[in-house]
């Protein structure tokens, strides 16, 4: 009997060493499929560790194009998008607009335009100041087609609905002309009844610059803008530089809904040319108009 009990132990064992054998024989089969296929791949003649973080850390850009089809007046270059910043959250989305779209909101504003104007914290109205000395005017939100194609490439890029936007705004510096530094997000309770806070910023380029008139944000977190030719406002902090069709997002308000104090931006004197911009300004609720 005891001889019996023996055989059914081994033969348990043989089975079970089959069973195990037979396992990883079907790994090995995986992996050299993967490997065959290239899905896999096995680190050969470097140590990585050795390297210096900068180094191991590669990030591949990635081309997403966002305009649906038969959407937008005119081409756009090749778009991607480059990150400035995380403290404020600032990125720069390159060909956001097309040459003829840019062109197409300078002409449809320049007959209007007037002396820009500041939002009084108390009263919620427009007033002005020596801070501000461009000169600007609103597109009513929707007012046509192409304004409509950029707001939905507005908010399929932002991920914030078109309805929480206010109107774009186009404005025009010329020599000489500024915007000192300042916050997008307002600290008084008149000012959030429509929409609430204003949640993030987006600035399109319609113009290259020839010198100055840098977006400059002072309080950037260890950043420090490596641009060539910038001026000497600009040196003061992290800047871009002005290119038509370029679009410049900024977040007013951290993800956990407290307002970021490092947002703090300003437009540099123009030196030599003209700049032209739009501003839509987008909050945490839907924004009437």
């Amino acid at each position: 009997m005891a001889k019996g009990r023996g055989n059914r132990h081994q033969g348990k064992r043989s089975s079970t060493v089959v069973l195990v054998l037979s396992m990883l024989l079907m790994l090995t089969i995986v992996l050299l499929l993967l490997l065959g296929l290239g899905i896999l791949s096995l680190p050969i003649g470097f140590n990585e560790d050795s390297l210096p973080i900068g180094d191991r850390i590669k990030l591949k850009r990635l081309t997403i194009d966002i305009k649906d089809e038969g959407e937008g007046l005119g081409e756009r270059r090749e778009q991607w998008t480059e990150v400035l910043s995380w403290e404020p959250r600032a990125f720069l989305y390159h060909n956001f607009l097309s040459k003829e779209e840019c062109e197409y909101l300078i002409n449809l504003a320049r007959p209007h335009m007037v002396k820009s104007t500041v939002v009084d914290s108390k009263t919620g109205k427009s007033k002005d100041s020596r801070v501000r000395t461009s000169s600007g005017m609103f597109l009513r939100r929707g007012r046509d087609k192409v304004i409509r194609d950029i707001e939905k490439r507005i908010a399929d890029y932002t991920f914030i609905p078109a309805e929480h936007g206010e109107g774009l705004q186009v404005l025009h510096y010329e020599v000489g002309q500024k915007y000192e530094p300042h916050y997008d997000y307002f600290l008084d309770e008149f000012n959030t009844k429509n929409g609430g806070q204003r949640i993030a910023t987006i600035l399109m380029y319609l113009s290259d610059v020839e010198e100055g008139g840098e977006t400059i944000f002072p309080s950037a977190k260890g950043n420090f803008s490596s641009a060539p030719n910038l001026s000497e406002c600009g040196k003061r902090g992290l800047a871009v530089k002005p290119k038509m069709g370029d679009a410049l997002l900024f977040w007013s308000m951290r993800p956990d809904a407290s307002l970021d104090p490092s947002s703090l931006h300003g437009g540099c004197p123009v030196i030599k040319g003209n700049k032209w911009s739009s501003t839509k300004w987008m909050h945490v609720g839907e924004y009437k108009v």
